[in-house]
Parts: structure tokens; C-alpha cells; sequence
């Protein structure tokens, strides 16, 4: 059958490009505005009738550093025991999430440097207005807790005991006994902190103290509790997701693109990126990852990230130079010596060698590389979000803001600009098909890193 016209030509590249481009805008947009809707909602007060009708436990707590299973019941004497007052300072919030009602912990209160096991104690009396009473949990603990009432353990965050296994504190509730109402108890609060781990000068224990309320009023607060800690993450969440919708975007094009040594590392880069960014959402909402898991993967994945992003730039422009890729294979192993070994000083040299190795990337991709303003600007918010200690702190620049109440570090500022940028970058690199397949014997030709300068 014989065509009546000339057929539909496929879109060109200029257009793919400008309708990816279009749309990796759009998406952000869109990104940005639910992001900041959800900090908004997460960082409002506890509504008032709410805070009215139960009671905050805070105040004067009986305190003991040590561990001993007989200091839950309510028969023992705490008289000569240590005393620390959980009062906040009104608008007092911690320095991460903006948990309110922030206090020091014991290292504050003349225990610098302590850790391991303490106890809290205090009476509690309960009204008798209301059959059924729950215990909202301190929503940050430094590093677990069990929640005693009269000596029965009603549950608490980790697992304590010989072996701990500590998680990220969440909100957490306990029913209290049914005869509670109109009664007096003593509630005991064991925490444990782990050995070995860095803290403040304010760390250790109970950082925000416990609230005593009805049924129906604990489960408001308890929601209220759970939109904070779930705002307080969220970008942790959001922005892997959005890195791997550009791993997506990658693969999707990769065929058609003039960069495919550059997406390959880059894409390596982005996952490793996006783990370890997950990491801290994972640890913060659930108990799937214990904290020492979470401290050494730390310590550890920033290593592969920076060698992986190290490699992928040196591909922009289309002669690798082989002493950056061996220089950053050799830093790699300085940092997982580092790591391993808990050394700041391998550590600094693979930090400090990496950022060198990226100002010379930076510079070869100013001089002669393609796209060199866009790709200079996604090469520089990378490096920035890698070395903010290195480039960041040294001018004075915030770790963290509290927009609406909620942390957002300057990390995730970062990133919320520099994905985008990789993203649009990526778009940029889609060929025609005509151009294809110049690129690629170009590319055949330069497979071979150059030595370098």
C-alpha cells in the first residue's frame, strides 16, 4: 500500500532535549513545592488544647549513672541519687529535626564524657478523669531507652541488655496499666548510651522528656509527633528518589548520548549517593537498621561516592587523563584505610586529595570541555555538597536552617539545586543521530585515558 505522504520524521534532538529539559523543570517545581508543604505542616506546634490536656513530664528527675535492674521498681530509694531538671528553655528545639522541649543531656549536667548505662526516675500521679492513660516517649534519646511504670517494662526503643541493639529514637506510646487512673506510680526511664561514640558537650540520655495523657489525646500528639519526624527526613527521602530518576533518565538516553563514559560513573555516583542519603531516613523512621551499622556505613560509603564522582568527571571532556583516575583509585584506598581504622589523617589526605584532583577536573572542563558554564555549575554544587566542611565551614556558612521549624541542612540544599543541574546536563548530551555516530568513533579513538598534562 502506497503512502499518501511523506512520512512523520522523528523528533530531532534539539527538540528531545528541550522537551527533557521542560520537564526535568517542571518535575522540580513540582518537587519543591510538596517538600515545602510537607515542612510546613510538619513544623507547626503541637495545637495547644492538645498540649492542655495532657501533661509534660519535664522538671526535676532523679538520676544515676551505672545499671541495675531493681532501680525500675517502685520500692527503691532514690533519695541520694543525682537530680537533673528536664525544663526547656521556651522555644528551645534540637539542632537536627527542631524536636521541641530540647534539653541537655547528662554531659550537661556534670557527666562530660560518660557512657553507658543511666537511670531517670520521677513519681507521676494520674488523674482520675480518664479511664485510659498513655506514655508518649522522649522522642530523642541518646542512644536507646526501656520505659518502667511500678517496675514493669512497658517497652522502650532498641534492645537493651548484654548485647544492645540500638535504633534511631521515633515517637513511641505505652499504655499505662488499667488501674493507673487516679493512682500515683513511679516512672523509670533506663538509657543506654553507646561506648566509643563522639558526642557533644550537651549529649547523652533523655534529650526531650516524656508526656502523661488520655487515650484520645495521645494518639493527636502521638500523629503530630510522627509529622515531625517524618518532615524532619523527608528530603532525605526525596532527593535519592530523585537521583535515581536521573540514573532512569541516563539509561533512558544513554544509547543516544555523546557522554556515555561520563553517565556510566555518574550513574555509579548517584546510586552510592542516593544510599547514602537514604541511610539517614531509614535509621530516623524505622528500626530496619541498627546505629552502629549506620555510623559505619557512614564512615565507609563516602569513600566509593567520591572515587565514583572523581571518574565520572574526568570522562566530560573526551580524553580521561589516566593520572586522575589512578590518583583517585589510590585516594580511595587511603580513605578506606581511614575509615577502617578510624585515621583523621588518611582520612584528611583523601579528602583534601579528592577536592584537588575536582579543582583540576574543574579547571581542564572551564578550559576546553563541552557545555563548560552548565558543567562547571553541576561540577561546583557537587564538590560543594561533597566538602562542605572544607569549603563551607571555613566562610561561616550554617550547617543546618529550621524553615518552618524543621532542619534542612545545607546538604540537601545543595542537592535540590545540583540534581536538577546534573539532570538537565544529561539532557543536553542527546545527539542526533546523523552527529551519533561521529561521537561514537570519536569516542573509540579516545578510549584510552590521556596520561595527562
Amino acid at each position: 500500500m502506497t503512502s499518501n505522504g511523506p512520512s512523520p520524521a522523528a523528533p530531532s534532538a534539539d527538540a528531545t532535549q528541550r522537551n527533557l529539559v521542560i520537564g526535568i523543570l517542571v518535575a522540580t517545581l513540582v518537587t519543591w513545592v510538596a517538600v515545602i508543604a510537607d515542612l510546613k505542616t510538619g513544623g507547626r506546634p503541637d495545637p495547644e488544647p492538645l498540649r492542655a490536656a495532657s501533661t509534660l513530664l519535664d522538671g526535676p528527675w532523679r538520676f544515676h549513672t551505672g545499671d541495675d535492674p531493681r532501680w525500675a521498681a517502685a520500692a527503691t530509694g532514690d533519695s541520694g541519687w543525682e537530680t537533673i531538671d528536664l525544663t526547656a528553655l521556651p522555644g528551645s528545639h534540637d539542632g537536627d529535626v527542631g524536636l521541641p522541649d530540647y534539653v541537655g543531656g547528662w554531659m550537661a549536667h556534670g557527666y562530660p564524657g560518660y557512657h553507658g548505662y543511666a537511670w531517670y526516675r520521677r513519681a507521676v500521679t494520674v488523674p482520675a478523669d480518664a479511664t485510659a492513660w498513655e506514655i508518649l516517649g522522649p522522642t530523642l534519646v541518646e542512644d536507646g531507652y526501656e520505659l518502667y511504670w511500678n517496675g514493669r517494662l512497658l517497652g522502650g526503643s532498641g534492645r537493651l541488655g548484654p548485647d544492645p541493639r540500638l535504633v534511631g529514637t521515633r515517637p513511641l506510646r505505652f499504655a499505662l496499666p488499667a488501674d493507673a487512673a487516679g493512682s500515683r506510680g513511679v516512672l523509670a526511664i533506663r538509657t543506654y548510651m553507646r561506648p566509643g561514640t563522639g558526642a557533644s558537650a550537651d549529649g547523652g540520655g533523655m534529650h526531650t522528656p516524656p508526656i502523661l495523657a488520655p487515650r484520645p489525646v495521645a494518639d493527636a500528639l502521638h500523629r503530630a509527633q510522627w509529622r515531625r519526624t517524618l518532615a524532619g527526613y523527608i528530603v532525605d527521602a526525596i532527593e535519592p528518589a530523585a537521583m535515581l530518576a536521573v540514573i532512569g533518565l541516563a539509561l533512558a538516553y544513554g544509547r543516544r548520548s555523546g557522554r556515555k563514559g561520563f553517565l556510566v560513573f555518574a550513574c555509579l555516583a548517584l546510586a552510592l549517593t542516593a544510599a547514602r542519603r537514604l541511610n539517614n531516613a531509614i535509621v530516623s523512621w524505622t528500626d530496619l537498621q541498627d546505629l552502629d551499622t549506620y555510623a559505619w556505613l557512614a564512615s565507609v560509603m563516602w569513600v566509593p561516592t567520591m572515587a565514583a564522582w572523581l571518574l565520572a568527571w574526568n570522562r566530560w571532556c573526551l580524553r580521561p587523563w589516566r593520572s586522575i583516575d589512578g590518583a583517585a583509585i589510590v585516594l580511595a584506598m587511603a580513605g578506606i584505610i581511614g575509615a577502617l581504622t578510624d585515621s583523621a589523617g588518611w582520612t584528611s589526605v583523601c579528602r583534601l586529595g579528592s577536592l584537588a584532583l575536582f579543582v583540576v577536573i574543574g579547571a581542564r572542563i572551564v578550559r576546553s570541555g563541552p557545555m563548560r558554564v552548565l558543567a562547571g555549575l553541576t561540577l561546583a554544587s557537587m564538590v560543594a555538597a561533597q566538602f562542605g566542611a572544607e569549603l563551607l565551614d571555613t566562610i561561616g556558612v550554617p550547617g543546618i536552617w529550621f524553615p518552618f521549624g524543621i532542619g534542612v541542612s545545607r546538604t540537601q540544599y545543595i542537592y535540590a539545586i545540583a540534581v536538577p543541574l546534573l539532570a538537565i546536563l544529561i539532557a543536553r548530551t542527546v545527539l542526533p543521530r546523523a552527529t551519533r555516530g561521529r561521537v561514537v568513533q570519536r569516542e573509540r579513538k579516545s578510549a584510552t585515558p590521556a596520561v595527562g598534562p
